[in-house]
């Protein structure tokens, strides 16, 4: 048996001597911040070109001058340039700024939650959306607005009897009822010039499902049509393409995942892309399923945090910029 106290009292403890630590001369160390890389005060009448150019070459801004750089060599060399969104990112007004990027050819594709659908068509026929839901849910008035209700579930059920997905068939709902605001409608500007636009809907969770004309059978088709449609866009983002997610934290994640495991699948090669996820938090299933997993390849991922309405509208004054400059 070992004998603590005998082990203990031989051992004798005295300060380190500091006078035989290794040193180095300062300029010998590599180091990660430059003064090259420094930000610059940016005086009153400078364009925004001189404000990006004024802004420390570190962290985030290098991430995302990446980004946009991603994106601009995307759009020369024809690929899809994928934007994702969550129904915040509409509702916060921002649906005229990701259309101007789809009429100057830069968004080749717009994926939706099933809120996003909502709030667009909103928009497009009252110019108003984003209800008071703590006051009306007391009532059992959430989400009864009875044209919302109705009309996106029988736009539903008519473009699935025509082989339409959820995309599709809203986006020809807001062109055929030529609503007041739909210049404001991001479906409306991506159905004009020829956009893509799913939607991947979680059953439940809307407030169209509801209402008396939602058909189950209807939404889960339409939803799968629309899978089956994104899957397709996913195969061709090998060798340059980019896909954004802005603030969908659950189910685009998920969907995108499954998508490109299938395009993988059935034998595309689906590498050297990038993938960038924006949001207000790090959340776990953007983080994992846009940035990290499907990135392993040698493809590039990028986690950008900040508030929607203020990231997009740099992002896509960023992109605009470099643009004109290509």
């Amino acid at each position: 048996m070992i004998d603590c106290k005998r082990l203990s009292s031989n051992i004798s403890l005295h300060p380190i001597d500091l006078h035989k630590v290794k040193r180095y001369p300062l300029k010998q160390r590599k180091n990660k911040v430059k003064i090259a890389d420094f930000g610059r005060p940016c005086s009153a009448g400078e364009g925004f070109g001189s404000f990006l150019d004024s802004l420390p070459n570190l962290l985030a801004v290098k991430n995302l001058r990446q980004v946009v750089a991603a994106i601009i060599q995307a759009k020369q060399i024809g690929k899809p340039v994928i934007f994702s969104l969550g129904g915040h990112v509409i509702k916060c007004g921002l649906g005229p700024i990701i259309s101007d990027l789809i009429e100057q050819g830069i968004v080749t594709g717009i994926v939706l939650n099933g809120s996003g659908i909502i709030h667009d068509f909103e928009i497009a026929l009252i110019g108003e959306t984003s209800e008071d839901v703590r006051a009306a849910l007391p009532l059992g008035e959430f989400g009864m607005a009875e044209e919302t209700g109705r009309l996106i579930n029988e736009a539903i059920s008519k473009g699935v009897a025509k082989g339409w997905g959820m995309g599709k068939s809203i986006c020809e709902l807001i062109a055929s009822l030529q609503p007041p605001y739909a210049a404001y409608s991001l479906l409306n500007t991506a159905h004009k010039h020829g956009v893509t636009v799913t939607v991947h809907p979680a059953i439940g969770a809307d407030i169209i499902h509801q209402h008396p004309e939602a058909d189950g059978a209807a939404l889960g088709e339409a939803g799968f049509i629309d899978f089956k449609l994104l899957t397709s866009q996913i195969a061709g983002l090998g060798g340059g393409g980019v896909f954004a997610n802005f603030g969908s934290a659950v189910i685009i994640p998920e969907v995108f995942l499954k998508a490109l495991n299938l395009a993988r699948n059935l034998g595309y090669k689906v590498t050297n892309f990038t993938t960038v996820n924006f949001d207000m938090i790090r959340h776990y299933r953007p983080s994992e399923n846009i940035v990290k997993r499907p990135t392993t390849d040698g493809s590039r991922g990028y986690y950008l945090i900040g508030h929607h309405e203020l990231m997009i509208p740099l992002l896509s004054r960023a992109i605009v910029e470099a643009n004109r400059l290509c």
